[in-house]
Order: C-alpha cells, then structure tokens, then sequence
C-alpha cells in the first residue's frame, strides 16, 4: 500500500492514533544518534530529516548528535592515509585529526543542516567545540588526538532548544590547550542526553537492535532493563562492535535518561515507528524501575 491509496478518513485515523504518542513527548527533549553506515544513503537520509522535521513542528524538542565515519575513511583515502583502528576507535594522528574536523563539523554537519532547512525544519550546527561544549582530554596516546569526555556544557543547546532551533551536533570536542579531538559519537550521545535529562536517547545504527542469534532477525530484544543487559554480557549474547552501543546506552540511562532505543537507521520512518505507534522498530533499554505505564 501507497500514500495514494489511502482514503482522506484513513490518514487521519492514522494522525489521531498518534496523538496520546505526540502528547507525550511534547516539548520533551529526545536525543537522535546518526550516523555510520544509516548516513550513506541520501534518500534514506531525506527521509530521516523529514522525520525529524516532522517531530520537531509538533513539538519535540530534538537533539540531532551526529557521527561520519564513512565520509572521514573517504576523505583519508584522497589524501592517501589509512585508516586503522583499535578496539573501534579510529587512530588519529595530527593531520588525521584536522581532516575529522573539517569533515564532521564542516561538510557532515552543515550538510544535515541544509537538509532540515530544505523540509521546513529550523536547525542549527554546532560542534562540540563551540562554546567549549564538550571538554576532552587524549584517551590514550595509542589512539592519539581520540577523546574522552571529561564534561559537557549543555548551555549552547539549551540556547538553541529555547529558540526553536534543532541543534545539530558534530561530535568534535577540544582541551583548554587548543588541541581538537575526535570522540566516538555514541559516547557524545549518552552523554549529552544525561546532561539534558532528556525523554529518550535513539541510536540509530544499521542494526535491527539486539539480538539473541545476531544472524537471526527474529530473535530480537524489544526491550530489556540495565540488569538484563548486564545478564546478556555475561551469556556472550552482547559481543563485539554491539558492546560499546550497549555500554552507552547503559551510561545514558545511569545518567538519568529514562530510556534508550537501539534501532536499524536504514529503516524508513524507523523514528516515527519507534515513537508514535505500539509497534516499536529496534530494542528499548531501561533501567531496572522504569514503569512501562509512563513510557512509549
């Protein structure tokens, strides 16, 4: 079925359906994690600004947190630098470094800006320099300019919530030295969400969610609590590049966000899906009291 074959009558059974759903998360703040392989597409990446944009004029206040790794490999391979990475993290020497920065808060970053823009949405780019946002340190010498988080500054995004604006975050940060580090965009995620006490955090990956067979798409998770999580550690069932997803969603519920929803980004409307109806598009991580009766 089509958008052309639906009747007037259904399409707005659809929008009342959704209403208790908008109701809920009206002027609350949601933080969107996009990025990796979800971004490579363009038209799939339209369709996930449209969502935004959508969520935005009815209300929501989002946070769009955004990654580039694909963009950052490619832009490294014209320049002829290999990438190489350890335990998931790019290794970022000097020039490597200054190559990130103009990738994810110059082309990424203002080009997610442009596609809002173009569908009606009001947004803002921002990295996590600006206002000295997200203050980092080196990680490990073994990484180099790779960073950790010592403490984020929400100020220049409440700024910009207060004016209606979607702020688009390139996940960016620097020292009180000067030097510019790039930081894993989950990372920035979970915490930026903790710092805004936000409604949910949705991590957007090109992943279904969580699987207990990883090669079977029907052994999905829709939900689990930070006590099942850390049961499914020690099963083995959460291994390998799903352990850092995992680990921040954990962080970002530690910090007090109520809940965390991992979803496949190359699902369209994945968001919409995820929020506005009972069907639900990825797995839903909790703490161990969350009341299901207050959540979506």
């Amino acid at each position: 079925m089509t958008l052309k074959d639906i009747t007037n009558a259904q399409r707005a059974e659809i929008l009342t359906q959704a209403l208790p759903y908008i109701k809920r998360y009206y002027n609350k703040i949601v933080v969107v994690k996009y990025g990796g392989n979800a971004m490579t597409d363009e038209s799939l990446k339209a369709q996930v600004m449209e969502d935004i944009v959508l969520l935005s004029l009815v209300g929501v206040k989002i946070v769009l947190v955004h990654g580039g790794g694909p963009d950052i490999t490619e832009m490294l391979q014209k320049v002829g630098k290999e990438s190489r990475f350890i335990g998931g993290l790019r290794v970022t020497d000097k020039e490597s470094m200054d190559i990130v920065q103009m990738v994810l808060a110059g082309k990424v970053n203002k080009t997610l800006v442009n596609y809002l823009e173009a569908r009606g949405g009001k947004a803002m780019g921002i990295s996590g320099m600006d206002g000295h946002m997200i203050d980092a340190s080196m990680k490990d010498e073994k990484l180099g300019y790779v960073g950790r988080i010592n403490h984020v500054n929400v100020a220049p995004i409440l700024d910009l919530l207060q004016s209606g604006y979607i702020p688009v975050v390139s996940t960016v940060g620097c020292d009180w030295q000067g030097n510019a580090y790039n930081i894993n965009a989950d990372t920035v995620a979970a915490q930026i969400a903790g710092a805004l006490a936000a409604e949910c955090l949705i991590a957007m990956t090109d992943v279904a969610g969580i699987l207990r067979d990883k090669d079977d798409l029907t052994t999905l998770i829709p939900s689990l609590t930070v006590a099942q999580a850390a049961q499914l550690y020690r099963e083995g069932v959460i291994e390998g590049g799903m352990v850092p997803k995992v680990d921040c969603c954990v962080d970002a519920i530690i910090r007090g966000v109520k809940k965390v929803f991992i979803m496949d980004g190359r699902v369209p409307h994945s968001i919409l899906v995820e929020m506005l109806t009972d069907e639900g598009a990825g797995t839903m991580v909790t703490g161990d009291d969350y009341d299901e009766n207050q959540g979506a």
